[in-house]
């Protein structure tokens, strides 16, 4: 069966349109944010994180609340129970491994010996993604009104306990 031009081009554009919805949700599978968290833990000797789908419903629920306003605002993490990284950023190419690896570029502000950070400067979320009692991960993205990008990842158990190193 001969297909007219116009459906031709009809079945393109769905073809393209899938492969452009399935690319963005292969950059952020659970698997893309476990595989980022895991790269980093290995480099300093801690054992894997698994993916936990009730911590990532934990994740998926708060990151719905911020599609209204991309905010940089943490969740409080469900009472305490979750560690918690969130990043953003304009416009809407972002993934889970720019996420992760913006956490990780914090590594050199984190001094081991001194268990601290440098002088004005963050490491908690690197020292977050490296704890080794955190052994459950939950992550989530969204596109907000506002043209930018929100993601959320949660620990079970919670990291960066005060006086405890993260590995």
């Amino acid at each position: 069966m001969e297909c007219s031009p116009h459906a031709r081009v009809w079945v393109s554009l769905l073809l393209g349109l899938a492969m452009l919805i399935h690319g963005t949700q292969a950059q952020n599978s659970p698997q893309d944010y476990v595989a980022a968290h895991n790269a980093a833990r290995a480099q300093v000797g801690v054992g894997p994180i698994s993916w936990d789908d009730t911590v990532a419903a934990y994740a998926e629920n708060y990151a719905n609340q911020r599609i209204g306003d991309c905010s940089m605002i943490h969740s409080g993490g469900n009472g305490g129970q979750y560690g918690e990284n969130i990043f953003g950023g304009g416009g809407s190419g972002w993934t889970a491994v720019d996420a992760v690896n913006s956490w990780v570029d914090e590594k050199s502000n984190y001094d081991y010996n001194t268990n601290t950070c440098a002088s004005e400067q963050m490491c908690g979320h690197y020292t977050q993604v490296v704890w080794q009692n955190s052994v459950r991960l939950g992550c989530a993205r969204v596109e907000c009104n506002n043209g930018g990008t929100f993601i959320t990842c949660n620990y079970d158990p919670a990291g960066n306990v005060d006086g405890e190193r993260p590995y």
